[in-house]
């Protein structure tokens, strides 16, 4: 038996290495996953939500470059290395972009930087304040690759964190769809009769509420959040799992393997879960992974419509909405640039999710 499994297990994987935009989806995935994780330490803003604001330079675009004066936030907070790496720098240097400056003797004096050909507010500061005096230390070139937004914060490093609301959204989503809709459609495809008949009900009654209207819904009776809005689109995702693993159980409980199961005397709990759900993980697979691209998708809505992530927490979603209107101001990019990224990353899931289907299909 064992071998039998490591065989066709084998050859599923053979049959998905075969498959270029599958295997190309799966290494973007694993890519953009990687970005997501290691995203504080890849972007160049590494504050807490990249919410480092310069009104001066807003709406700049690709490649815009600015000397920046960095100054010492002068807030101590106990802050240890993991959660830098993985939350954020709470302690992030003040920076101050800057047009010109000049040092005489222990005091710089600088000019901020202002558009338009405007002539910014010239300020000083005296060196003796701060430890170290070189002023390369405190002056340096930045450059923003993806430009600036409204606010003008780093495009770029909002795009990175931004992908952490995808992915936890989709994993979080997906788990508590799978864990319901198991659940639910096991016991109704098992047991049948009135079991099965109130179950359909259910289910019939949550299939029928819009989806975008049912997580609005719930949305708003847990409240405005991060957390809110992953169970909200999980508690509205299991229907089409539990209406799945109903379906292939009704099969599955007619076969010879069961049957030998119920005359050893084996429980139900252990039919189910050692005997039954283990031969129908394939479709399961491949409904996850549709589900991860649909829930990206509907917390990319829900942050559009304001009600997903809360500012000053990056999201996709949210910063569709914050530009938007760009689009029609010249500037398409700031509102372009996360819909790609939400665009890329829902087709590889959808990609990869036909490719899991054709390596997993026992007749071809």
């Amino acid at each position: 038996m064992s071998n039998t499994k490591g065989s066709l297990t084998q050859l599923a994987l053979q049959k998905f290495k075969k498959n270029f935009w599958g295997v190309l989806s799966f290494w973007l995935i694993v890519a953009i996953g990687f970005l997501a994780l290691f995203a504080y330490v890849i972007a160049p803003d590494n504050s807490q939500n990249a919410n480092q604001m310069h009104l001066s330079i807003h709406s700049q675009r690709p490649g815009f470059k600015v000397q920046m004066l960095y100054l010492p936030s002068g807030i101590e907070t106990q802050q240890n290395s993991f959660s830098r790496v993985f939350f954020g720098n709470a302690n992030a240097d003040i920076e101050i972009p800057i047009s010109s400056y000049s040092i005489d003797k222990e005091v710089l004096t600088y000019t901020e930087y202002a558009s338009d050909g405007l002539i910014g507010v010239e300020k000083t500061i005296d060196l003796n304040r701060f430890p170290n005096k070189d002023h390369s230390v405190f002056i340096k070139k930045k450059t923003f690759l993806f430009g600036t937004d409204k606010y003008g914060r780093d495009l770029l490093s909002r795009i990175l964190i931004g992908s952490r609301i995808s992915f936890s959204i989709g994993f979080i989503a997906v788990f508590i769809s799978l864990v319901i809709g198991i659940c639910m459609g096991s016991i109704a495809g098992y047991y049948g009769g009135k079991v099965d008949a109130i179950i359909m009900w259910i289910i019939n009654v949550t299939w029928s509420i819009p989806t975008l209207l049912l997580v609005i819904a719930i949305t708003l009776a847990l409240g405005k959040g991060f957390w809110q809005v992953f169970i909200a689109v999980g508690l509205t995702m299991w229907v089409e799992v539990a209406r799945v693993v109903r379906g292939q159980i009704i099969s599955a409980k007619e076969m010879q393997y069961v049957t030998a199961a119920r005359a050893l005397g084996f429980n139900d709990y252990r039919i189910i879960t050692k005997h039954i759900l283990p031969n129908i993980m394939a479709p399961i697979i491949v409904i996850s992974a549709a589900n991860f691209a649909a829930a990206i998708l509907i917390e990319s809505g829900l942050s559009f419509l304001g009600i997903g992530a809360q500012p000053p927490m990056a999201s996709w979603g949210a910063m569709i909405k914050d530009h938007y209107n760009y689009i029609i101001l010249g500037k398409p990019y700031l509102a372009l640039i996360p819909g790609v990224c939400i665009m890329i990353l829902v087709m590889a899931f959808m990609l990869i999710g036909n490719a899991l289907r054709d390596a997993l299909d026992v007749k071809s």
